[in-house]
């Protein structure tokens, strides 16, 4: 076990490494072009859209023509299904992709692109040490986490997270410190190389209250409606788009230009703040100023529409800013202060989209101190279950059904589960059913 140790130290230090600085160059780019045109003319904003909706739609057609291995190139299905295999020879398309989505207003996350990176380093680290498939499994999972903590700038929370998003209901603890060493390390890579990440001041009372604690529990409820509109507008979108190449028989490409269309029509009421990352409207309500109460809406719409219609970018920054205008808007209505309500959403919708509880109470503690701690626990808690099995993942597989009413079968994706009552539910309702038809 010792050797085991050593072994995960040299390969997760080494992966997290060069994903760190990978995922640097990556953020580099990204800071310097998002957001330069967003105040621009409505003209020139739609001329945008509509551009780098095509630029995707062209590049994501022809990607799979650089590649022959006929590997899908998701970091889920390439640990669950793909034994640690990623399409090399086309790791730089997706974030070329994501830098043309949010470089022309399109709504979405950065991260996306960086646990990209990270699959494909540590599936390349595994090929060129030819390494078993157990092994190459635990390496891209460590490669994923890495990615993820270099964006977040939170090490342990990150690398959690790119592990417990594999699967609902079930982390492979084998992952755990690989993935640790390697998130920590991309962090500390990625600070080195000049990466910023901000820092929060929440004042949560020291002392603990049941009273608050049951108010960030109401929040988190908000939080899991909200996260379950989001997740099912994002699968309607991508539906209704699917459908419109269908019915017109587009060329695949036009299909993100037409989602350019919208988007340029949508700005028409929608405020430029919701464009690209929105990181300012996110800083604005952690810090306690007003929010908009329809602000949620707006960010869920247009990143409904931005990534639905093919799009391709991060999906788990846009949970930061729809939590966190959800908790800055309506955190008063149950006695939170703005900041409060807003550092609890936050997670709380991050816990319930990616169905990853855990990595959203760390990433409480690691943003905003200890003194979260219980509060954001039992918020993420409750957002986790009143999502159901819904995700903003559609190749995450259920390993266990979250409530004890349902049985499932093991480990089959989402959307192609079939989820039961369970016999002693049944059993109830057949003796309830009975009583009253006596």
């Amino acid at each position: 076990m010792f050797t085991t140790v050593v072994l995960w130290l040299l390969l997760a230090i080494v992966t997290g490494a060069i994903v760190g600085s990978a995922c640097s160059l990556f953020l580099g780019v990204l800071f310097a072009t998002e957001g330069r045109l967003y105040d621009a003319p409505w003209r020139l904003q739609a001329t945008l859209l509509v551009a780098g909706g095509l630029a995707n739609g062209l590049l994501l057609h022809h990607a799979p023509r650089l590649d022959s291995s006929g590997l899908r190139d998701e970091p889920i299905v390439a640990v669950n299904e793909q034994k640690g295999r990623m399409p090399l020879a086309r790791i730089w398309v997706k974030p070329v992709a994501a830098l043309f989505t949010l470089g022309c207003g399109g709504s979405a996350g950065k991260e996306g692109p960086c646990s990209h990176i990270g699959a494909g380093v540590a599936a390349a680290v595994g090929q060129v040490l030819q390494l078993n498939a157990e092994l190459r499994k635990r390496l891209v999972a460590c490669g994923v986490s890495a990615g993820f903590a270099s964006v977040f700038g939170t090490p342990i929370a990150g690398a959690i997270y790119g592990v417990e998003m594999l699967a609902i209901g079930r982390i492979r603890h084998d992952f755990l410190f690989p993935g640790i060493v390697a998130g920590v390390t991309a962090f500390v890579v990625s600070r080195s190389w000049g990466v910023p990440y901000p820092e929060y001041r929440i004042a949560f009372d020291p002392r603990f209250t049941e009273l608050l604690f049951l108010k960030t529990v109401l929040m988190g409820v908000l939080c899991g409606v909200v996260a379950a509109w989001f997740v099912e507008l994002l699968h309607l979108a991508r539906h209704a788009f699917e459908r419109l190449r269908e019915y017109w028989q587009l060329w695949p490409p036009l299909v993100p230009a037409a989602g350019g269309v919208v988007l340029a029509l949508l700005l028409a009421i929608v405020p430029a703040d919701y464009l690209g990352l929105s990181l300012p409207l996110m800083d604005r309500a952690l810090q306690g100023a007003p929010v908009a109460y329809l602000g949620f809406l707006w960010k869920t719409l247009l990143v409904a529409v931005t990534l639905g219609s093919g799009f391709y970018a991060g999906i788990v920054t846009p949970q930061f800013v729809i939590g966190a205008v959800t908790g800055g808007a309506f955190g008063p209505w149950l006695g939170l202060e703005p900041a409060q309500g807003a550092a609890v959403g936050l997670v709380a919708v991050v816990a319930s989209a990616s169905n990853t509880p855990i990595a959203a109470v760390l990433m409480g503690i690691e943003l905003f101190g200890g003194g979260s701690t219980l509060y954001v626990a039992g918020a993420c808690a409750a957002a986790y279950l009143m999502i159901g099995h819904r995700s903003v993942y559609p190749a995450q597989p259920l390993a266990y059904p979250k409530a004890a009413w349902f049985t499932a079968p093991v480990d089959q994706p989402l959307g192609h589960e079939k989820v039961q009552l369970s016999r002693g539910v049944l059993h109830w309702l057949g003796a309830v059913r009975r009583l009253f038809t006596r």
